[in-house]
């Protein structure tokens, strides 16, 4: 790789990682993409998204992507598939990257790299990946499969309860399947989802195995209190045990919070000048696909407005 600093390096390809490239390719900037093993991020796990703006009939999220990263392309930037960023040194600008053992120097950088949803780690669960188990219930929950069928969510904190609660709109009953005896969410989020009448609970519970060939037909449950295992139905299993955020890189360098969620210090702004955020690294409150995108678009005009500034 060139030893000569490029102007703007981007890691990550989802939605946060493709706008900003499209916006500071169009500010002739050649940004260059590192897309590491995951291209286009997790909408590429969705089989169909059907609320990001512009799309009424919805589109595949892997399609979406696509079309992203064929426009960010028209206008100059260059995306390195498989390209993974190894060890980074913020030290110092320009700053240094090691990407596939080898050198690479930015002046500036736009951290796009995403979080993962945490898993079961059951291998019916990657068996029914997208067929019927998924991570998340506003991308997915609308889906024709799921309409008008019991739906199981797994978790219990804020994120689980609100994907319960979106889930009555859809799902003849939702069944919340939580490890404990309580509910770890907010306590205005954990009443309201009590109170739902087309939410039951499953205390002190855990999912020993998601059943079905072809698609999920139900979850076998062990309660870790009696030992005692349970059968049920069900056409969705929604897993919502929270995230892990992509940033372990950037560890000691950059200000994270107890998560690993790199801190904004102002706009796209990290800890370190130069240095910029955007999408599920650093949110960890909204992770939709055009939040990630208007963030995406604010570091890349955060850093086009930088070197500007150094350039006069």
């Amino acid at each position: 790789m060139s030893q000569e600093p490029e102007q703007i390096v981007i890691i990550g390809s989802g939605c946060a990682g493709l706008t900003a490239a499209l916006y500071s390719a169009r500010a002739q900037l050649a940004p260059t993409v590192l897309t590491g093993a995951m291209p286009g991020g997790l909408l590429t796990t969705t089989s169909i998204v059907e609320n990001y703006p512009g799309f009424p009939e919805g589109i595949d999220g892997t399609e979406l992507m696509i079309n992203m990263q064929q426009q960010a392309e028209r206008f100059g930037a260059n995306v390195k598939f498989g390209s993974t960023v190894e060890a980074v040194d913020l030290s110092e600008r320009p700053f240094k990257l090691t990407v596939d053992g080898e050198p690479m120097q930015t002046q500036t950088l736009i951290i796009a790299s995403g979080a993962g949803h945490r898993h079961l780690g059951l291998d019916s669960e990657a068996r029914l990946d997208k067929k019927g188990v998924t991570y998340c219930a506003t991308c997915d929950g609308a889906l024709p499969m799921f309409r008008d069928q019991p739906l199981v969510v797994v978790g219990g904190g804020d994120s689980a309860c609100e994907e319960a609660t979106f889930l009555t709109r859809f799902g003849s009953k939702v069944y919340l399947v939580h490890r404990r005896d309580e509910l770890r969410a907010s306590k205005i989020m954990a009443e309201r989802t009590l109170e739902n009448d087309k939410i039951e609970m499953v205390w002190d519970s855990e999912v020993e195995e998601i059943l079905g060939d072809d698609k999920v037909s139900g979850v076998r449950l062990r309660n870790n209190k009696t030992e005692t295992e349970q059968t049920v139905e069900c056409a969705g299993v929604f897993v919502a045990i929270g995230h892990v955020p992509n940033t372990q890189i950037f560890k000691e360098q950059l200000e994270m919070d107890d998560a690993g969620y790199i801190t904004r210090i102002e706009g796209a702004q990290t800890s370190v000048p130069g240095v910029f955020v955007a999408g599920d690294c650093s949110d960890k409150v909204y992770r939709q696909a055009v939040t990630a995108a208007g963030m995406g678009c604010a570091a890349a005009i955060e850093a086009e407005r930088l070197l500007a500034s150094e350039s006069q």
